[in-house]
């Protein structure tokens, strides 16, 4: 749950940004590599998920969520360095809008079988 609001609270940060056509700063690319730092401590969780018993029914889709999740934060600061206009800004509120979903589905994912 920590996950969720906090991108949330990022990616309106980060809009924000962008409609007043600010550049993306340091301390916004530390809070989005924060993030992933937190989506981290979540994928591990999951992983180790994996092999107390509880597996779910579609290993394979469970397993590319997990790495998509894990990539999308540092994919996005990695772009969003590389536009350093309001783009960047912009880049990062997909890139922290994104993550919430990602995890609601990798939560489906694990209720849906019984993990």
């Amino acid at each position: 749950m920590a996950t969720i609001v906090v991108a949330l609270l990022l990616a309106a940060w980060y809009f924000l940004r962008s409609a007043l056509d600010r550049a993306p700063s340091r301390p916004d690319l530390l809070a989005m590599s924060a993030l992933s730092a937190l989506v981290t401590v979540l994928i591990v969780v999951a992983v180790i998920g994996l092999f107390d018993g509880t597996r779910p029914s579609d290993t394979a889709t469970f397993c590319g969520y997990l790495i998509t999740t894990v990539c999308f934060a540092p994919a996005a600061t990695w772009m969003a360095k590389l536009e350093p206009t309001r783009w960047g800004s912009l880049i990062l509120g997909v890139g922290a809008i994104v993550l919430p979903v990602l995890v609601l589905r990798l939560q489906q994912i694990a209720a849906v079988t019984g993990a």
